[in-house]
Order: C-alpha cells, then sequence, then structure tokens
C-alpha cells in the first residue's frame, strides 16, 4: 500500500511540452485516507534533480528515508495524476515536515484557503 510522502518511480510515457517525462521520480500527496481504499489512480508531483529558485518548487535533500540519491525539488507547478500502474518502486518517504510543505505550495497555487 502507497502512503502520503512515498518517493516513488513512476513511467510517465512520452511529454507534451515541459512535462516531467518517462522513467521519473515523484513524491505521492494523496491524502492517506484516500490511499487506504487502494485507488488506481494518485496524486503525485515530480522530482527533478535541476535546482532552481522558484516558488513552486520545494528543495528536498536526500536522508535516510526518503531514497533520493541526490538533492532535489518537488514541482508542485506539476501536479498530476498518474495510474498506480504507472508505479515502478517505492524509494522511500519524504516526511511529514516536507510533505506538508508539498500541500501549502500547491494550495497556494490552486488558490485553496489556508
Amino acid at each position: 500500500m502507497l502512503n502520503s510522502g512515498d518517493t516513488v518511480d513512476l513511467d510517465l510515457g512520452l511529454p507534451h511540452g515541459h512535462e516531467a517525462r518517462f522513467r521519473h521520480p515523484a513524491v505521492v500527496v494523496s491524502a492517506q485516507r484516500i490511499l487506504t481504499a487502494e485507488p488506481s489512480v494518485v496524486y503525485v508531483v515530480p522530482l527533478t534533480s535541476t535546482l532552481r529558485d522558484f516558488h513552486s518548487e520545494i528543495r528536498i535533500d536526500p536522508d535516510d528515508h526518503n531514497g533520493l540519491a541526490s538533492s532535489s525539488a518537488a514541482q508542485c507547478q506539476h501536479l498530476r495524476v498518474a495510474s498506480t500502474g504507472r508505479i515502478i518502486t517505492v524509494r522511500g518517504n519524504v516526511g511529514a515536515a516536507t510533505l506538508a510543505q508539498i500541500r501549502e505550495t500547491i494550495a497556494v497555487m490552486l488558490d485553496l484557503p489556508s
């Protein structure tokens, strides 16, 4: 079963424009109560090793829990839905604090009430 905040490798297929593409790491941001029901699709935020100073990206440094090999940025501006069948492997988990930062950034981008 997937957990909120899991870092996963996805097969995102062929890209269009500036979309993340092919095999790509991402963070699962779906609510845990949804994941417990084992949905066929989940919300993910792709990760990139290209670190920029975008307000829509959250830097994540590798640690013993997240399974990342290098510093990465969660690209909240690329929030997407992915079939669970696209998940190749679970690497680790970013933890509650980083997941909260990612979700807060998504909420700001979508103009959701805080």
